[in-house]
Formats: C-alpha cells, sequence, structure tokens
C-alpha cells in the first residue's frame, strides 16, 4: 500500500445509470489489503491519479494520463477500446486491460429472449391482450430446427451459442480467423461466396461483432437479397453493421420476417425514423449490456490481475486477464 495516495483508483462515472462506486466497493470486498478509492470530485480525482499505481473507468483522457505519473496499469471498463488513447497509454508504459465478457450472460439472455418472442409471436400475444381481445394466433414458428448464424465469435457470440444448445437449433458462427474453430456447428470466414452461401440458409441472423471496416455495412441490400424470405435479423453489435436503408427497404418489400435491434444507424434514433413506426421492428434502445452485475465483473478482472503483479516487478510484462495492445 501506498503512504500517500490510492492504491486502485476508480474514476467517477456512470453506466446504465449504475455509479462506479460499486466497482470500488467490489475491489473493497475483494482487496481488502490495498487502498481503493473513488474521488469526490474531478479535482480530487485529478489530485489522487498523481499517485495510483492503477486506475479503472470507462475513459482516461490525455489530460489524466499526464497527471498519472505512477500509472502502470489502466482496466478499461467497457469492451471496446476504439475511444481511449492507446497510443499514448503505451508511450507512458501504462498496461491497458479491457472488460470483455463483462456482458455474458446478460446481451445473449436478450438474444435468446427476442429470438423465443418472434418464434412464438408475443408480441402479438401483448397487443391482443391490450385490447382485452381474446382470439387465437398462429406462431410464427419453433427455434428446433433452424439455423442461426452468429456473426462474431467473441464471448458475447460464443454465450449466444451456448445458450442455443438446448434449443435444437444448428449453427454457423463467422468469424475473421475461421481456422480457429468455435463452438459452432459450421465457422466461415469473411469471404464474400461463403458469406453469402450462409446467408441463404440462414433463420436467425444474430450481428454480435465490433465494427471494422469489413463488418460495416456487412448486411446490405446483397445480403438481404440473399436471406430467406422469413429470416430474422438481430443486431447487438453496432448499429452500422447494418445499412439502415437497405433494412427499411427489406423490411418495405418483405424480403425478411424481422427485424430486432438494441443498436441503430442513427443512434439514437429520432423520433421521426420510419423504422420505429414498422410493425416487423423489435426495438431496444441499446440497453442489451445492462446487468446489476456489471461493476461486480469488472472488479473481478482487476482483482485478478492486481493479485497476478503481487511479487511482480510492475504490469508491464505480465499476462494479465484481458490484456490489449495499442495495435488489438
Amino acid at each position: 500500500m501506498t503512504n500517500h495516495g490510492p492504491d486502485i483508483l476508480v474514476l467517477r462515472e456512470k453506466l446504465h445509470g449504475m455509479g462506479s462506486q460499486e466497482c470500488t466497493e467490489a475491489l473493497e470486498e475483494q482487496l481488502p489489503e490495498h487502498d481503493v478509492r473513488t474521488a469526490r470530485t474531478t479535482a480530487e480525482e485529478r489530485e489522487l491519479i498523481a499517485e495510483a499505481p492503477v486506475a479503472v473507468g470507462l475513459h482516461i483522457d490525455e489530460e489524466l494520463i499526464r497527471r498519472a505519473e505512477k500509472l502502470e496499469y489502466f482496466a478499461a471498463a467497457s469492451a471496446g477500446i476504439g475511444h481511449l488513447p492507446m497510443e499514448t497509454l503505451d508511450s507512458e508504459g501504462v498496461v491497458v486491460t479491457n472488460a470483455s465478457g463483462v456482458h455474458v450472460p446478460n446481451i445473449p439472455e436478450h438474444v435468446i429472449g427476442w429470438m423465443l418472442a418472434i418464434a412464438r409471436r408475443l408480441d402479438e400475444g401483448i397487443r391482443r391482450q391490450r385490447e382485452s381481445r381474446w382470439q387465437h394466433y398462429q406462431a410464427f414458428g419453433e427455434l428446433e430446427g433452424s439455423t442461426v448464424t452468429v456473426v462474431g465469435l467473441g464471448p458475447i457470440g460464443d454465450g449466444i451459442v451456448e445458450r442455443l444448445e438446448p434449443f435444437g437449433v444448428e449453427t454457423i458462427g463467422v468469424r475473421y480467423s475461421p481456422e480457429k474453430g468455435g463452438p459452432t456447428d459450421e465457422v466461415i470466414g469473411f469471404e464474400d461466396a461463403t458469406f453469402q452461401d450462409a446467408l441463404a440458409r440462414t433463420d436467425y441472423l444474430v450481428l454480435a461483432c465490433p465494427l471494422t471496416e469489413t463488418t460495416r455495412g456487412l448486411v446490405d441490400e446483397e445480403a438481404f437479397g440473399t436471406l430467406p424470405s422469413d429470416a430474422v435479423v438481430i443486431n447487438i453489435g453496432r448499429g452500422p453493421i447494418i445499412h439502415t436503408d437497405a433494412l427499411l427497404g427489406a423490411l418495405r418489400g418483405n424480403k425478411i420476417h424481422k427485424a430486432a435491434l438494441d443498436v441503430t444507424d442513427p443512434e439514437p434514433l429520432p423520433a421521426d425514423h420510419p423504422l420505429w413506426n414498422l410493425e416487423d421492428v423489435l426495438i431496444t434502445p441499446h440497453m442489451s449490456g445492462h446487468t446489476d452485475a456489471y461493476w461486480e465483473r469488472v472488479a473481478d478482472i482487476v482483482a485478478e490481475n492486481v493479485r497476478a503483479a503481487e511479487g511482480a516487478d510492475g504490469y508491464r510484462d505480465l499476462d494479465l486477464r484481458n490484456r490489449v495492445d495499442a495495435d488489438d
């Protein structure tokens, strides 16, 4: 422990309405021998960061990094790190980890919930309940025997596939390096012909990948034309993975059965956007990542890595959980 500053500084932030003080409390419980603090004010945070060897947060800017003279390890409280000044952190010798995996199981459960709701047309049942109308209607179908294509086999994609196992579905996984294999029945890459062939066999297309040059606009007019007309498209990745105008055209032209979107392009979705008024679209406002256990899971990662550094000469040469580099 240090005599003046904290061993671990948890930056003042909120996520899904939950303050990072929850992370501080979880770390205090897991690492009782360490001084873990969250600043009460921005000024106090700038003061404390100067002495802290470890910091945890969703963001850290250039100014805070300049003040962090003793910082060795920054634990990002998000899975994505594209918003972080990674080159600056690297040049200052700061090791970075991300929060990959903290959204399992909640995002996979969100996806499975959508799939079940669509297969059993629960939205129609809710609509008839609101109208006090006891009138039979037919379900869309069953998950059993369907083919689910999951684009992105990271922790979230793997979690989706794992939770699909009891439903008797066939699964296709799409990833950058198909030679690595995966939990799906079949694993393919993004090569055009191979991907299009998979789309033609897909009943449920689940987008669980990050936004990259390869995935931006991946589901475009050609993709919607290849998908079966009774296919369902689910996006919990990033909005621009789907070409929005192409999606609107596919829905209006009955080229797909339904879309379920937790992310959109644009985002937030304007109140007058046509997607709101289409009955064959389900929308949640980028909240599939919400879980009461979020900060606790972030603390699990941090605590594991802090323990790994005990007795070591800093963090630089350690094989830390969820370690990421500037060129990742």
